[in-house]
């Protein structure tokens, strides 16, 4: 406090010797310049203050709500975000499940193909045994048939070679009589 006093007294004693609108750089001309713009900024914020005020406080609202918009744009694009992000990571699960399942059917269609292959060979030998057979019956009826055939040419060939006139004659008698005797 003392030295608050001591200050003071010193100031009071050089304003005693020279007074202050005096004090060179401070011209009161300037100060009266000041009062003038002070008053005029008053009047105008007076007169247009509250429209101006209105102005900002309505552009300050304006910008609060883009930011609230903008804020809620980002959150949903975040959101869409981590969505395709979530989706991209089950569909490298969903395309491994589909290789899996696509396997798993490819080789169920094999061993279907298989199992019809086996089954349509099993037939088709069945078939061409009974085939075989067939051919094999009829190829020896064929055989029994021309052997009779053959037989009874070469017999015919023997008993036309062997049998003369007379020979031909006495069967015939002979034949004659067996059948009467059968017949009476």
């Amino acid at each position: 406090m003392f030295l608050t006093i001591l200050t003071l007294s010193q100031i009071v004693a050089f304003e005693a010797e020279n007074p202050w609108w005096n004090y060179p750089g401070l011209e009161l001309w300037k100060f009266v310049n000041l009062l003038v713009f002070v008053a005029a900024a008053l009047y105008l914020h007076r007169r247009f203050g509250r429209p101006i005020r209105e102005a900002l406080r309505a552009r300050s609202e304006a910008i609060k709500r883009e930011l609230l918009r903008a804020r809620e744009e980002r959150d949903a694009a975040l959101g869409k975000l981590a969505e395709v992000e979530e989706r991209f990571a089950r569909l490298d699960a969903e395309v491994g499940a589909l290789k899996e399942k696509a396997k798993a059917e490819a080789e169920e269609e094999k061993k279907r193909i298989r199992a019809a292959t086996e089954d349509e060979i099993a037939k088709l030998r069945e078939q061409a045994k009974r085939e075989i057979d067939s051919a094999g019956k009829t190829a020896r009826v064929e055989l029994r048939r021309f052997a009779a055939q053959e037989s009874v040419r070469l017999a015919e060939d023997i008993l036309e070679r062997e049998i003369g006139p007379e020979d031909d004659a006495r069967l015939t008698v002979r034949n004659v009589e067996e059948f009467g005797r059968v017949h009476p």
